[in-house]
């Protein structure tokens, strides 16, 4: 077995971003993936509008075959159930109705294949009556959880959050339910239905402050009336234009250390700056001092002096050197392709390594109903009836797709 996920069989029936890029993560450890898509394509290929190039769907649909399908045709549900048969996981973010309507439901599948790990991923949950409320990252993940309110200035409007940011964290979560299923296949022999969501992702992601609203400490609030300007763990400009953000925790051991690389001693002889505790009291007249400091030196040079005193610290890295940081290279975070048609020779990794366990090499992803027949044909069906269910459009190609 070349790669670890080898002998499992996917069938990506879940559209946009988290549930199929849990199955991206497994396509990466060699799963065979079957991304089912309409007759049209996903509805993700044209998220960007207007945009010569599905650079959002090279990115989560890579090393994936497609099989384009027509679902609401009694044929294409009845070939959706043979695929089932034969698969370990299958992948949804179908709502209720639209299960009942493909003949997707859980109880359905199960039935047909004990052994399925059915993996369901919602924006609110499977409870309650939001349960099939369309829900995106950044209405489930990033503004229901608090975090949309809770990442402001004192009176800012609350900001959108990065596209994917959320679904991305949840798609990792439901790969991590999907791997606990396959295991418990492992011990038991069934299946499982597991599942997680945009909503639950996004509080856990904020579970930290979320807990502190329970032990009567809101964050939120605070930050509103008094301000979030912790100047040891603030952003400051450089005199290039730049940006540093300071990651001072530790900061009995680490202010001197600051003041000593910014060449600023005459502050610790400042009675609001001589310790810790008096800088905090007089917050927003250091940060103003240490801002005057940053602006003295480019980037390059705070980094320098950062590294060699030891203050903790972090690159506010615009996107365009994220690409070409080397840090990011050496690491397979950032990864070449090896692709020759010029809009994809680089792409990003899914988050999760294993030592002893080898990736895939990142394959551009397909067109729509690019694989159809071979899909089929790897299943072993009659060649007639393949035939048969292309003549019928219930299988399209990617010619005619």
């Amino acid at each position: 077995m070349k790669h670890l996920l080898d002998n499992v069989t996917v069938i990506d029936a879940a559209t946009f971003l988290a549930g199929p890029g849990a199955a991206t993560i497994m396509a990466d450890f060699g799963a065979r993936v079957i991304k089912i898509e309409p007759p049209g394509g996903d509805g993700y290929r044209t998220l960007v509008a207007g945009h010569p190039v599905p650079y959002h769907w090279l990115l989560t649909s890579r090393n994936k075959k497609s099989l384009a399908l027509d679902l609401s045709k009694d044929a294409g549900q009845a070939l959706m159930h043979q695929l089932v048969a034969k698969a370990d996981v299958l992948t949804s973010n179908f709502s209720t109705r639209h299960l009942k309507r493909y003949q997707l439901e859980y109880e359905t599948l199960k039935a047909i294949n004990p052994r399925l790990v059915y993996a369901h991923v919602s924006g609110y949950g499977i409870q309650g009556k939001e349960a099939d409320r369309r829900a995106f990252d950044f209405t489930a993940w990033w503004a229901r959880s608090g975090l949309m309110e809770f990442i402001r200035d004192p009176g800012q409007k609350p900001l959108v959050a990065a596209p994917g940011m959320g679904d991305h964290a949840t798609a990792t979560a439901l790969f991590g339910a999907i791997m606990a299923g396959l295991y418990r296949r492992e011990l038991t022999g069934e299946g499982a239905f597991v599942s997680t969501s945009l909503a639950a992702n996004g509080v856990w992601a904020n579970g930290m402050a979320l807990q502190g609203v329970v032990a009567g400490v809101n964050l939120g609030t605070y930050r509103q009336k008094r301000g979030w300007r912790n100047p040891l763990t603030d952003c400051y400009v450089c005199s290039d234009g730049n940006c540093i953000v300071l990651g001072v925790v530790n900061a009995e051991r680490e202010y001197p250390q600051l003041i000593s690389a910014l060449q600023c001693e005459r502050l610790l002889e400042d009675e609001r700056f001589e310790s810790v505790t008096a800088l905090r009291k007089n917050r927003d007249a250091f940060r103003d001092a240490i801002q005057e400091a940053f602006v003295q030196f480019s980037r390059q040079e705070i980094e320098h002096r950062l590294d060699a005193a030891g203050v903790t610290y972090g690159r506010v890295q615009p996107m365009a050197d994220v690409l070409r940081d080397e840090q990011l290279r050496a690491n397979e975070i950032v990864l070449e392709t090896g692709d020759d048609k010029g809009d994809y020779e680089l792409t990003f990794n899914s988050p999760i390594s294993i030592r002893e366990e080898p990736k895939k090499p990142p394959k551009r992803a397909p067109d729509v109903g690019q694989d159809s027949l071979e899909v089929l044909r790897e299943f072993a069906f009659d060649e007639g009836y393949i035939q048969e269910l292309v003549r019928s459009k219930t299988v399209l190609l990617a010619n005619s797709a």
